[in-house]
């Protein structure tokens, strides 16, 4: 018998960490992984799957497949008529009867946690005429179609669980995802993970002993999927002491973190950590009080300014800051101040996400009383609120694109720090930013990135004519920052630097060794192909950027100032 956990995933990047659980937790060899992406055409996969040849066809379901995975259900069902198909993910965990009642191919659904729920199915599969009256946590079709709810699972001891990543040859090139608790203690109404009230923890030891197995074989990045990882105090700080003191340089980890409960001893211990060694995803979602309230987050948001500006200044930690829109009771005014409020925090990255109403959770409860419309469709996105109506989410949605353009990108840094002196909002800059995009016509097109900063520049142009030129060097500043381009952007001009004085410059360096530590073991040719230098005129400077060195948070060459009057060149 054949048994397939097959996993849709959204990139190429991503693993899925559910079906190499169930896997392991089943110990069958019968049992069998396939995982593809989204992007890849159906019928490549639904070819895949039909050569395999499968017994039983079980499908992870997550917000970001789910339509994927139903119309590829749909087709192999129809090929396929005698393999039982399951399904099983957060995605049809709330409403199972109705997912069988619109895929009359599908045979059951696993519901919640699966790992013990798989292998008793496993065991039922491998007998013939399986009996799935006895198994807990399904909902199920019998043979007269009849479709039969049986009790949810209790809560797994995640000791129980094995490692699943002793082999790490099939995660190469891939991000690792890894858990060690399960449970939220806090009940925000926008998540599922406030449905499970059932927080427990893998033992530290456990966790220490398969960290030092990806360290060792230098996994370059582990993503914590835990939901908010120091909701234990004790838990966090032990296991961030450890990846500190066993470092070796080449192993990054992501922990999504409530900023407000950090303490003095894990600000101490984060502080002390390797530039890039952790990075810290904080969800705000919003500064309004009375949304905080209403959504039953618990949030001390002076706290939180507190802690990020104090995580920012040891310039160690990349820092991820979530708001979310369409929340009850923000409307665009409020969430224009939420945004103001956060983005004055300066986070590395700003996530201007968007409500989605998921099954089973409290916001799908109260949607009529927010007089709350979403898309009937993953994944289930805010349309329009009381608050809130579509003409502002649309608004929001261009506002959104330019962040993630012109800030989450990190390639316009000090362009955007001397723009936003000119507006009273940030929020305002970005909104005029995406009104100038869809009045010329810049609008949902694909721009090659050199275009993004020409594009910029017609703004400031408009914008700010006066001092366009000051803005024209700073965008060479910032293009040259990220990118080591030996063939020069139209929206910089002519270079200010002849070929002469270039091949003197590297001469010399080439003798002196004075401005490119590290570079002992190049020559002149190799340090000029390796660095660029750049003459600005208002600043009337000469900038070295040197690649080799680059900062490990935002990737930014090393920069130095040269005074062309002090030097020989």
């Amino acid at each position: 018998m054949k048994i397939l956990l097959t996993a849709i995933n959204a990139k190429y990047i991503h693993s899925n960490l559910a079906v190499y659980s169930l896997k392991a937790y089943a110990g069958d060899p019968d049992v069998e992984i396939a995982e593809y992406t989204i992007n890849q055409p159906q019928d490549e996969i639904l070819m895949d799957l039909y050569e395999k040849g499968p017994d039983i066809l079980a499908f992870s379901c997550y917000i970001w497949n789910l339509e994927y995975v139903e119309r590829l259900v749909r087709t192999f069902s129809r090929l396929c008529p005698d393999t039982q198909i399951w399904l099983g993910g957060p995605e049809v965990s709330y409403d199972a009867r109705q997912v069988l009642d619109r895929l009359p191919g599908v045979t059951g659904v696993m519901k919640g946690e699966g790992e013990e729920t798989f292998r008793q199915l496993c065991g039922a599969w491998h007998k013939g005429t399986p009996h799935y009256e006895a198994v807990s946590g399904i909902t199920w079709r019998q043979e007269d179609g009849e479709i039969r709810e049986n009790p949810w699972r209790p809560a797994l001891d995640l000791d129980q669980i094995p490692f699943v990543y002793d082999d790490t040859d099939p995660f190469q090139n891939k991000i690792i995802y890894y858990e060690s608790s399960r449970g939220c203690p806090f009940s925000c109404s926008y998540c599922l993970s406030s449905v499970d009230k059932r927080l427990r923890f893998r033992s530290t030891n456990l966790v220490k002993k398969e960290l030092q197995y990806l360290i060792d074989r230098e996994i370059p990045l582990v993503k914590f999927v835990d939901r908010t990882f120091n909701c234990s105090h004790e838990h966090a700080l032990e296991i961030w002491r450890y990846i500190r003191d066993h470092d070796k340089g080449k192993t990054n980890f992501h922990f999504e973190v409530a900023a407000d409960l950090l303490n003095e001893e894990e600000l101490e211990l984060l502080a002390s950590m390797r530039p890039g060694l952790v990075q810290l995803e904080i969800g705000v979602q919003s500064v309004n009080p009375d949304t905080i309230r209403e959504i039953r987050r618990v949030m001390n948001f002076d706290r939180v300014r507190e802690v990020t500006a104090r995580i920012r200044e040891q310039r160690n930690i990349h820092q991820h800051l979530d708001l979310i829109a369409g929340l009850p009771y923000e409307d665009l005014e409020s969430f224009r101040y939420s945004f103001d409020m956060v983005y004055d925090l300066k986070p590395d990255q700003l996530q201007l996400g968007f409500l989605k109403v998921l099954k089973g959770s409290y916001m799908e409860e109260q949607k009529e009383a927010y007089g709350l419309v979403h898309q009937e469709y993953p994944p289930y996105e805010v349309l329009y609120t009381r608050w809130i109506s579509y003409e502002d989410i649309i608004c929001l949605k261009g506002i959104e694109e330019m962040v993630e353009v012109y800030y989450n990108s990190s390639q316009f840094t000090h362009t955007m720090e001397a723009l936003e002196q000119e507006f009273t909002s940030a929020f305002d800059m970005y909104r005029e930013l995406w009104m100038f995009y869809r009045r010329e016509g810049y609008a949902k097109v694909q721009h090659r990135r050199s275009a993004r900063y020409e594009i910029l520049l017609r703004f400031l142009q408009t914008a700010r004519p006066q001092k366009l030129e000051r803005y024209r060097e700073l965008l060479v500043y910032d293009y040259y920052l990220r990118e080591n381009a030996k063939s020069r952007p139209e929206f910089a001009g002519e270079s200010r630097i002849t070929t002469g004085e270039l091949r003197e410059f590297y001469a010399l360096e080439e003798v002196r060794r004075k401005y490119l530590p590290g570079y002992e073991n190049y020559d002149k040719n190799q340090m000029r192909k390796m660095t660029h230098l750049e003459y600005f005129p208002l600043a009337r400077k000469y900038v070295l950027f040197d690649y080799l060195q680059k900062n490990p948070l935002n990737q930014e060459a090393r920069t130095c100032m040269i005074d062309k009057e002090k030097e020989d060149f």
